[in-house]
C-alpha cells in the first residue's frame, strides 16, 4: 500500500493517530482511507465479502489490523505505517497502539510525526491512557493536535457530551502546554464528521477531519526556522577522477542554500556550502526541512558522524554533558544511577548515565514526588543526565526536533524525552574559549584527508602518563624514534619544554594547573592540525585532564596511555603498559593500538 500512494513531488505529512485502547482509532484510520479512495482496488469489498464468509460484523478496522494477534485479540500492536492521499497531500499515518503495554510502540510512531490526531470516545470519556498519550505528545515535542472525539452515534450526537469531554480535556491539556487546533465530533463507524458533515450533529460548525488535515502546515513552520542537521555520514567518491566529499544528513528545520556559511557543532568548525548534491538527479539552490539532503564545501573540514550542522548568523546550539530533561521509561528494568546507557540524539552516539532525578511524575494527573531512586517502567521523570562527552542540542522549547533523545539499554531502545535545559559543567568555560577559536580559524588549503592520505596517518596525540618515578620519557622518546624511522610524521613534546618555555610566564602563580593542560592542549591543536603524530610525556594526569584536554583538540584525536604497574589517578585510559622495563614491548602495545583505531594506516 505505501508504495502505490505517493506521486514522486507531492508535500507528505506525517501523521500519529493515537488514544486509550478500544476508543476507535483503527476505524477512524480505516475509515479515512475508504472515503479518500486510498485503498488498493477491490481491498473494502475482499474484507467485507471475508467478514460475511466468518459471520463477522465487518468493522473498518479490519482494514489495517493485519496482524493475526491483532484480529483474534482486537487491540492494535504495531505501529502501522499507512499512506493515504487528498488533493492536498500525500498522508503517512502512524496508527499507533493506545494499551498501556505497548506504550513503547506508541512513542516510535509519535517521535516521527509532525502532528497527531488523539481519538476519545465519547461514551467512555477521558481515560487514563488519553492522557498519558497526551503527555508523552507534548514531551516528544508535537504541537499540532487534534482531538477527535469519536463514538457521537452512542450518545446520540449529544451536544453536551460533546461539551462535557471538551471540557475536561481541554483542562488537562492545558496543564501541560498543549493548545489543540480543535475538537471534533465524530462517529468513525458511521463516518460522521470524518470526511463528511453530518446532518446529525448541526449544532456543529467546525471542519471535518479530513478538512482540518487539509488544513495543516507540515513543514511550513519548520522551515522558517535556523537551520539544523545532524551529519549522518561524509562520502567521498574515487570513480571517474571524482574528488567531492558529500556530508550527507536529514534536515530537520529551516533551510540550506549553496553559498550558505556552515558551522558543524560542537566542534564549531566552520566552511561554506558549495554546492547541494542530489542523489541520480541535478544540483539543487535550496533544501528544506524534513528533506534528505548532501552538500559540498569550499574549504575541506574534518566532521564526524554526530555533529549538528548550523547556518552561520542564526541561532547558535547549546553545547554541553549536562542535560535537564523530561523523560519516559519503557525498559522492563528501572532506570538507575551510576549505570552505563547510550543517548542518542540525531546522529550522535554518547555514553550516558542518570546523575539525578528531580521528581517522577504521574502522567494520568500530573501529581508528582521527588523521593524516588529510580525511574520505573511507564513512568514519567524530570532527570539530570550526564554525558560522557559534549553533545550539540536545542531545547524543547527552542526547537523541538533537535530536543528529542532516546535512552538504549543493553541493545533495546528503554526510554526518550526531550531536552528542557542544557546546564553547565565543570569544561564549560574552556568549551566556549574553544569555540570562539574554532569560528574564528583560518583553515589551510589542505584538506585535513589530503595530510592524512599523504603521512599514511590520522593526526592524532598520545599522551603517556604515569607515576613520576616510571621513565616515561624514555618511552615516549623511543616511540618516536621508531615511528620516524617508519617514516611517519611524528614529534616527542616532553612537558617540561613547555613549562619552561611556553608556560616561563606562570611561574611562581597559584593554581595554575588547568592553564598548564590548556596550553598543551592549544599547542598540539596547532601541531595535530599540520597532520602529525604527537607524543606528549606528563606525570599523573586525571580523567578531568584528558577531559579538557579532548576539549580544546577533539576527543577524537587523544589517545591515553598509562605506563606503569597501577593505574593511582581516576584516570580511564586507551591503553595501561604495567612492564615498564618492557620498553620494545610497550613500543609494539602502542603501535598496535594505532594500527586498530586506523591511526596508522598500513602499508599494503
Amino acid at each position: 500500500m505505501e508504495g502505490a500512494l505517493r506521486p514522486e513531488g507531492q508535500e507528505q505529512l506525517k501523521l500519529v493517530v493515537v488514544g486509550h485502547v478500544d476508543h476507535g482509532k483503527s476505524t477512524v484510520v480505516g475509515r479515512l482511507l475508504a472515503d479518500t479512495d486510498s485503498l488498493p482496488h477491490g481491498k473494502l469489498e475482499q474484507i467485507k465479502e471475508k467478514c460475511q464468509q466468518t459471520g463477522k460484523q465487518f468493522e473498518y478496522a479490519f482494514l489495517l489490523d493485519a496482524l493475526a494477534d491483532e484480529q483474534s485479540q482486537g487491540i492494535t500492536i504495531d505501529a502501522a505505517r499507512i499512506f493515504f492521499r487528498t488533493a492536498r497531500r500525500n498522508y503517512l499515518i502512524l496508527d499507533a497502539p493506545g494499551h498501556i503495554e505497548f506504550l513503547k510502540n506508541m512513542v516510535t510512531g509519535a517521535a516521527q510525526a509532525q502532528a497527531a490526531v488523539l481519538v476519545i470516545d465519547v461514551n467512555e470519556g477521558v481515560q487514563e491512557n488519553s492522557r498519558r498519550h497526551g503527555y508523552m505528545l507534548s514531551m516528544l515535542g508535537v504541537r499540532d493536535v487534534i482531538v477527535l472525539v469519536n463514538k457521537m452515534d452512542l450518545e446520540g450526537y449529544s451536544e453536551k457530551a460533546f461539551a462535557d469531554v471538551v471540557a475536561e480535556y481541554r483542562k488537562f491539556l492545558e496543564a501541560i502546554e498543549i493548545k489543540p487546533r480543535c475538537f471534533i465530533p465524530a462517529s468513525g463507524l458511521l463516518g460522521d464528521g470524518i470526511a463528511a458533515r453530518s446532518a446529525k450533529m448541526g449544532w456543529y460548525g467546525g471542519r471535518t477531519l479530513l478538512e482540518e488535515l487539509d488544513a495543516l502546515s507540515p513543514d511550513g513552520p519548520e522551515r522558517s526556522r535556523c537551520f539544523r542537521m545532524f551529519v549522518q555520514d561524509v562520502y567521498k567518491f574515487t570513480k571517474f577522477d571524482d574528488t567531492r566529499r558529500i556530508v550527507a544528513g536529514t534536515i530537520d528545520s529551516g533551510r540550506l542554500r549553496a553559498g550558505d556559511e556552515i558551522i558543524f557543532y560542537p566542534s564549531a568548525k566552520k566552511s561554506t556550502v558549495s554546492s547541494l548534491e542530489c542523489f541520480n538527479g541535478h544540483p539543487r539552490q535550496e533544501q528544506g526541512a524534513g528533506e534528505a539532503c548532501g552538500f559540498t564545501l569550499t574549504e575541506q573540514v574534518y566532521v564526524a558522524r554526530g555533529e549538528l550542522a548550523v547556518v552561520a548568523g542564526e541561532s547558535r546550539p547549546q553545547i554541553t554533558t549536562r542535560l535537564r530533561v523530561s523523560l519516559f521509561w519503557l525498559g522492563a528494568d528501572a532506570f538507575l544511577k551510576n549505570k552505563s546507557y547510550l543517548f542518542k540524539l540525531g546522529t550522535a552516539k554518547v555514553p550516558a548515565r542518570l546523575e539525578q532525578i528531580i521528581k517522577v511524575i504521574d502522567a494520568s494527573d500530573l501529581s508528582s514526588h521527588n523521593s524516588a531512586s529510580m525511574v520505573e517502567r511507564n513512568q514519567v521523570a524530570e532527570c539530570i543526565i550526564q554525558l560522557n562527552k559534549a553533545i550539540a542540542c536545542d531545547s524543547a522549547a527552542e526547537l523541538s526536533q533537535t530536543s528529542r533523545f532516546v535512552i538504549v539499554d543493553g541493545f533495546r531502545i528503554a526510554g526518550g524525552g526531550i531536552i528542557r535545559e542544557a546546564l553547565k559543567d565543570e569544561h564549560t568555560e574552556a568549551r566556549e574559549r574553544t569555540l570562539r577559536r574554532n569560528t574564528k580559524w583560518i583553515e589551510s588549503l589542505i584538506a585535513p584527508e589530503d595530510r592524512a592520505e599523504k603521512y599514511s596517518q590520522r593526526p592524532t596525540l598520545v599522551l603517556i602518563t604515569g607515576e613520576r618515578q616510571v621513565d616515561r620519557k624514555r618511552l615516549g622518546k623511543a616511540l618516536e624514534a621508531q615511528l620516524f624511522a617508519e617514516g611517519r610524521v611524528v614529534y616527542f613534546l616532553g612537558i617540561g619544554n613547555i613549562l619552561h618555555g611556553l608556560d616561563a610566564d606562570l611561574e611562581g602563580l597559584q593554581n595554575t594547573g588547568r592553564e598548564h593542560i590548556r596550553r598543551l592542549a592549544e599547542l598540539a591543536n596547532l601541531m595535530l592540525n599540520a597532520g602529525l603524530l604527537l607524543v606528549v610525556s606528563a606525570a599523573d594526569l586525571a580523567q578531568q585532564d584528558l577531559e579538557l584536554i579532548g576539549e580544546l583538540v577533539g576527543e577524537e584525536r587523544v589517545k591515553s596511555v598509562w605506563f606503569g604497574p597501577e593505574v593511582t589517578t581516576d584516570l580511564v585510559c586507551d591503553l595501561h603498559l604495567n612492564e615498564p622495563e618492557d620498553l620494545e614491548g610497550g613500543i609494539q602495545a602502542i603501535k598496535e593500538m594505532l594500527y586498530a583505531h586506523q591511526i596508522l594506516f598500513r602499508p599494503w
